[in-house]
């Protein structure tokens, strides 16, 4: 028996881990009808584990707390689904027992076992038995019971591992979606799987290779079974967000979300956290979201489609799908390079989401244009990449949306040969008025004062609807309610749009205004839009109103005021 482990033989049982359950993905796949029957635990959990390998392969670690850290940190990051947030915070507490550990023997690993379960338990709001809270409770019991008997680490992983399959064969009777399936739960299985690889590292056995081979039709569980009726929040949604600060207090966001959807989980570590939550106002659980952070990756399937597909036998559409699809765009497109030398004095990369809003930016001279805005922030490195594409020695960036700010700044001592102003647009309007008064012949100096006094002199005011009933500032919200914005302050609500839109038009900042820009979305007809434009005209005699159609997301308009 191998009494203990050092960090190499440790990075090798994460690599050997990921081998072991990507030959099982689809197996575990197959299995996977709780807590959505959306067919995909194998395929996040494999995923997951494999940014640990990857991690791994590249990295040298002197201590087994250095390769346990490192593991839990890149498992947060890649984290997909239930199932990989769950895994990631197993992991994330086995690394805080053996932080300071420079090896590892079968105590080490009994108590890292259990801080892992310790881990998972705290982070899910609703536990449910037959799960893989379960498989991993009982596997660490039965690891902390071997383990005063028997110290080694491949004799305490090993009794881990067999209990962990007893509990697994029992998870069917402990859950009646499972039960009703025929199977045993897929996360538990795939959590055996990987410890099964990791005991196989050590016992010097050779990575299976994926055959593509399944398991009997036995093992593969009944989706046509489940109701898809059943499943009472349609949007699986993953997403990451970087702290603002290192003690943020996660509870109050963790009770919002809990009261907009189910399957709640919540991995973090000093500098990020990642949410799991199935909801039906996804973009909601980002916006609140961005009051503890800024937004750097989200993930949002339809569980429903999914479900429909696995049961009529169709290939289930996931993200996976536009990661492919984007490979296949990239490849075949024209794009400029992504280092993009210097030719002219001044650039312009501009956030925007919706096509009409898109053609206005490149009209007025932008070169770079971001998709985002409201509910889909970008990334730095989306805006980063633009950046570097922009054939400039001075790069303006138009991050408008007061919560991708934060991420266009963080470019600046990113970007190496070129340099990065961001101007602090809140707005798309703003952005445009902006670029109105862009001056290429001025110095940045001037070029950055004329742009900036462009866009602070502008208003903007937003229709959206309510997705659920609420309170904001103090008003009381129904599900359905147009909501009117001025300067991201509530205005008013009303179950008449064209009610909505005429008292908008009599506000203050329309009323006072010389010209007025009115952007419809995507959900608005021109014929719709044409009446929203006769409210202002008629409303607001004395400015000069202009109706563009802006494509937007989310916002049946846009109306900015000068």
């Amino acid at each position: 028996m191998v009494q203990n482990i050092d960090a190499a033989v440790f990075q090798r049982m994460m690599i050997h881990a990921h081998a072991a359950i990507n030959a099982q993905k689809q197996p575990i796949n197959d299995l996977n009808v709780f807590p959505v029957p959306d067919g995909d635990t194998g395929t996040n959990m494999t995923l997951t584990i494999g940014a640990a390998a990857t991690e791994m392969r590249k990295k040298h670690c002197d201590t087994v707390g250095q390769a346990a850290g490192g593991t839990a940190s890149a498992l947060l990051r890649g984290a997909r689904g239930n199932s990989g947030v769950i895994l990631s915070l197993l992991f994330r507490g086995f690394a805080k027992a053996i932080k300071e550990k420079e090896t590892m023997d079968g105590r080490d690993l009994a108590i890292a076992l259990d801080f892992g379960v310790a881990a998972a338990y705290k982070a899910v709001m609703k536990p449910a038995e037959g799960t893989i809270l379960t498989v991993s409770r009982l596997a660490a019991a039965r690891a902390a019971g071997h383990a005063r008997e028997d110290s080694s680490f491949e004799g305490v992983l090993e009794a881990a591992i067999q209990e962990g399959q007893e509990a697994l064969a029992h998870t069917i009777d402990q859950n009646p979606v499972l039960k009703k399936a025929g199977v045993v739960d897929a996360g538990g299985k795939g959590f055996l799987v990987i410890l099964q690889g990791m005991l196989d590292e050590v016992r010097g056995l050779p990575m299976p290779e994926v055959t593509g081979e399944g398991e009997t039709p036995a093992d593969k569980a009944d989706f046509e079974s489940v109701n898809v009726e059943d499943i009472t929040f349609a949007f699986d949604t993953v997403f990451i967000v970087r702290k603002f600060k290192e003690d943020t207090d996660l509870e109050p966001f963790r009770t919002y979300l809990n009261s907009i959807g189910d399957s709640l989980v919540i991995g973090e570590d000093d500098e990020a956290f990642k949410v799991h939550v199935h909801t039906n106002t996804p973009g909601s659980a980002l916006n609140e979201a961005q009051k503890y952070g800024t937004l750097e990756l989200a993930k949002i399937e339809n569980m429903r489609t999914q479900a429909e597909d696995l049961a009529a036998g169709r290939h289930v559409q996931s993200t996976d799908d536009l990661e492919d699809i984007e490979a296949e765009l990239e490849r075949g497109s024209h794009a400029a390079p992504v280092h993009a030398a210097p030719e002219k004095k001044f650039g312009y990369v501009a956030v925007c989401a919706g096509a009409g809003l898109e053609a206005v930016f490149k009209d007025l001279g932008v070169d770079g244009l971001v998709g985002g805005g409201q509910t889909m922030n970008p990334s730095t490195q989306d805006i980063l990449k633009a950046i570097d594409a922009t054939p400039a020695e001075t790069v303006y960036v138009l991050p408008n949306n007061k919560n991708i700010i934060m991420a266009a700044q963080q470019t600046i001592p990113l970007c190496e040969d070129k340099k990065v102003v961001v101007l602090p647009t809140k707005t798309v309007p703003q952005g445009i008025s902006a670029m109105l008064c862009a001056d290429p012949d001025a110095d940045e100096a001037d070029n950055t004062a004329a742009m900036t006094e462009g866009f602070s002199h502008v208003r903007t005011s937003e229709i959206t609807y309510a997705a659920r009933d609420s309170d904001f500032d103090g008003f009381a919200i129904h599900q359905g309610d147009y909501l009117a914005l001025e300067e991201h302050q509530l205005f008013g609500t009303d179950q008449d749009l064209s009610a909505m839109l005429d008292r908008l038009a009599h506000s203050e900042s329309h009323q006072g205004a010389e010209f007025i820009s009115i952007f419809y979305g995507e959900d608005v007809t021109e014929e719709q839009a044409q009446e929203a434009e006769k409210i202002f005209t008629a409303a607001c005699p004395n400015a000069e109103v202009t109706l563009l159609s802006g494509g937007q997301p989310v916002y049946y308009y846009m109306i900015s005021a000068e």
